[in-house]
């Protein structure tokens, strides 16, 4: 299912990290930071009227040693590149301020959706102070106090209204979707070049960059896919491929957008420590992996070489032990046949069903071949299981304790299960539940 996103943006010292804070932070139940992202404080999870989405503190990305303008434009350039909806953030204490007008002139040009909010209204009697703000040209502002929770709830419904549009248009698309996800200089826009077989600029420049832009339709084998690109959003200047916090904030984007990922090595490098960072994300997202190693031509091997490569593959990244892994070169385009068999494989194991009385049939072979655990005498009884969804595979386990279902007879029931049934490049759940 697709999240939308939502970019808090705004001038420094207006709440934006307050209101951030409230819009994830009072709902704690529905809140799921994304791994490897939230020391950032840049990107999480939040809920509203049945629809959940993305939220990004642009407050949190900080250019050293650029000029304060600079800074502003910057953030709210990442705003226009990753967000569905942009919340602009003002000081309804401060009135409009230069650099209110220069966000808004940048966010107007973007065409996309803008929620305008005059923040620190604390009391009724302020609520005079919002009609200021109309000269920003966003629409209606709406007052609300980040300090004390008010007003949020119109904000979000104002966001919601622009969601419904973008999940129809989702919810239509029946291609494969795939995106490849990497640091900076692994290959990415070169193998997409490569794939599709022409020089295409996936990616535009900052001005008048839309989702549809970078999003490619590819068909292969009578097989329509969708090629998610993260490679080209560049800044003049490189400014923000030097982030190593907005690599990641972009590749989480990419990946919620996926059936298959697509996790992209630099051969001739090796492997770093933001490769698996990267990398983890996609497992964290439940998304079905293929790793690619790219630039297999510019390394110097013997009949030897892949396989320790292969090797230390598995030992820095046992977390996707599922994952198959592949070496190609877009440069001289050679093993680019290797990929789609692979991408079919993997989304068909990612959306795969089993049929419950099979799925039981191997539970009941596992636990004759390794019984269950014990702890302090009583004994793990698993009476039967079910699959509850797909994308990834996930089951339930109904047992007599979920106590004592230790992770590691969990994990000795995912390896059985891979065995029966051929989950390749998929992960999956299992989850475990007392039976009534």
């Amino acid at each position: 299912m697709y999240k939308p996103t939502i970019a808090v943006v705004g001038r420094p010292n207006v709440g934006k990290s307050t209101l951030f804070n409230r819009i994830i932070g009072e709902r704690k139940a529905i809140v799921e930071d994304t791994p490897g992202v939230t020391r950032d404080r840049l990107y999480a999870s939040g809920d509203w009227l049945n629809h959940e989405f993305n939220v990004i503190d642009t407050g949190g990305i900080e250019i050293k040693d650029e000029p304060f303008q600079e800074q502003i434009k910057m953030q709210a350039e990442i705003a226009i590149l990753e967000a569905d909806v942009i919340l602009m953030i003002t000081n309804g204490r401060e009135g409009v301020t230069e650099d209110d007008l220069f966000v808004a002139r940048i966010l107007q040009k973007s065409k996309k959706p803008v929620v305008l909010a005059v923040n620190k209204i604390d009391n009724f009697e302020m609520r005079n102070e919002i009609y200021e703000f109309y000269n920003l040209g966003l629409g209606d502002p709406f007052p609300v106090s980040g300090s004390h929770g008010l007003g949020l709830g119109d904000v979000l419904d104002q966001a919601v209204e622009h969601f419904k549009s973008l999940e129809e248009e989702v919810e239509a698309d029946d291609s494969i979707r795939v995106s490849l996800i990497g640091r900076p200089n692994v290959g990415k826009s070169s193998l997409v070049n490569a794939i599709l077989g022409e020089e295409r600029v996936i990616v535009s420049d900052i001005a008048g960059t839309t989702r549809d832009a970078i999003d490619t339709e590819y068909f292969y084998d009578g097989e329509h896919y969708t090629l998610v690109d993260t490679a080209g959003m560049r800044k003049r200047g490189k400014v923000y491929e030097a982030t190593e916090k907005y690599s990641v904030l972009r590749a989480n984007r990419a990946i919620e957008r996926s059936d298959v990922v697509l996790v992209v090595l630099n051969g001739e490098e090796g492997i770093i420590e933001q490769d698996k960072r990267i990398a983890g994300l996609a497992h964290e997202a439940g998304r079905a992996v293929i790793i690619v190693v790219n630039k297999w031509d510019a390394v110097e091997k013997d009949d030897k070489t892949m396989k320790k490569f292969e090797d230390k593959i598995r030992r820095e990244f046992q977390f996707l032990d599922y994952a198959p892994i592949t070496f190609v070169s877009a440069l001289n385009k050679s093993r680019l046949a290797t990929l789609f068999p692979l991408i079919k494989l993997a989304n068909d194991s990612h959306k795969k069903r089993v049929q419950s009385s099979t799925l039981n049939e191997v539970l009941v072979d596992s636990v004759s071949m390794n019984p269950t655990p014990t702890d302090k005498g009583r004994r793990l009884n698993i009476f039967y299981g079910t699959q509850v969804s797909v994308a990834p595979p996930t089951f339930v386990l109904f047992v007599n304790d979920v106590d004592l279902m230790h992770f590691s007879y969990r994990r000795y029931l995912e390896n059985q299960m891979r065995k029966a049934f051929d989950f390749t490049g998929t992960p999956i759940h299992i989850l475990s539940r007392k039976r009534n």
